[in-house]
């Protein structure tokens, strides 16, 4: 099997772009995650926040997290568990309101540094949002706007933990699903690996890199492209050892934004619009309850109710 897209976005700046693009171009037809080296989040910051997030987890977190194994018995499971994960989570929310200074048991510097990074994240969000149109041939800014909804995107961060794992062959850290959003920013553990996505049916690893950023590609930007760029189901392996540190971070449409093929897109490959149109906040609805199942009908199911659904096309600015 082909390598693990790496992208190297220095080189988007020089004689090397067109390559670049194309590589790009690839990965979001062919694997539906890259990760991105020289991306322009500073190393040092990525290190406060790594050394942040595991010292609160260890604070705040590991003891809550093994009364939740003693008491659901789970160090001594006999047979394969599908109604958990062998995670630590919380979650903070950047846009269109940030709750970062209202999460409990958060030390003063680690909501400072969380905020700064979420910023650089939605900045690098939104530069990937237009390399991606540049190679879609739509306008500058369309997939921004096609986020937008009337407060703007939504835009949060799932900060999780999997701690070493007594039996990972019978518990997943996350079981297989597609990210129901638009563009996910996931900064990992370099030590300790575990996720992986599938393609063409098997399962590869997504290489831990010491100052990368991993880029996946969630439900709506498939629908957008209608189905040129797809979101591709990914999960995480336990480990035996070693606790692996994850930052997601969802840039996703508004609630109330209106997602649809783009026209430019289904003129352009003539065929007729496959995939629905519909608000994000009821496929978010939908999504709760079917996470962890095929995307195939909850795509169906939301085509079926976008009669009700008529609004008018995208503005670009």
């Amino acid at each position: 099997m082909e390598a693990f897209p790496i992208i190297d976005m220095e080189k988007l700046n020089g004689e090397e772009r067109a390559a670049t693009m194309e590589v790009i171009k690839d990965a979001c037809e062919n694997w539906g995650f890259f990760e991105l080296m020289n991306h322009g989040i500073s190393h040092e910051l990525m290190d406060t926040v790594e050394m942040l997030t595991k010292g609160h987890y260890k604070k705040c977190m590991e003891q809550r997290f093994n009364e939740m194994v003693a008491n659901k018995g789970l160090e001594a499971v006999q047979s394969e568990i599908n109604d958990l994960d062998w995670e630590s989570t919380f979650f903070l929310r950047h846009l269109p309101v940030s709750n970062i200074f209202e999460i409990p048991d958060l030390e003063e510097d680690y909501r400072k540094t969380m905020k700064e990074f979420a910023e650089k994240l939605e900045k690098l969000a939104e530069q990937l949002l237009d390399l991606l149109c540049e190679n879609l041939e739509l306008e500058k800014g369309y997939l921004k706007k096609a986020f937008y909804g009337s407060k703007g995107p939504t835009f949060g961060t799932k900060v999780s933990n999997y701690p070493p794992c007594p039996c990972p062959e019978l518990i997943k850290g996350l079981r297989a699903h597609t990210d129901a959003g638009g563009l996910i920013l996931l900064f990992q553990d370099d030590k300790v690996s575990g996720l992986q996505l599938l393609k063409d049916g098997e399962w590869v690893d997504v290489p831990p890199m010491k100052h990368s950023i991993v880029i996946n590609l969630g439900d709506q930007l498939e629908v957008i492209t209608n189905g040129k760029y797809k979101s591709v189901m990914h999960r995480v392996i336990a480990q035996p050892d070693g606790n692996r540190m994850s930052i997601a971070s969802f840039y996703n449409p508004g609630s109330d934004a209106v997602i649809y093929p783009a026209p430019a897109l289904v003129e352009k490959e003539e065929q007729k619009q496959v995939y629905p149109k519909f608000v994000f906040e009821d496929y978010m609805k939908l999504y709760a309850g079917l996470k962890f199942q095929a995307k195939e009908p909850r795509f169906k199911a939301m085509k079926a109710m976008e009669t009700a659904v008529n609004l008018g096309p995208i503005a670009t600015v």
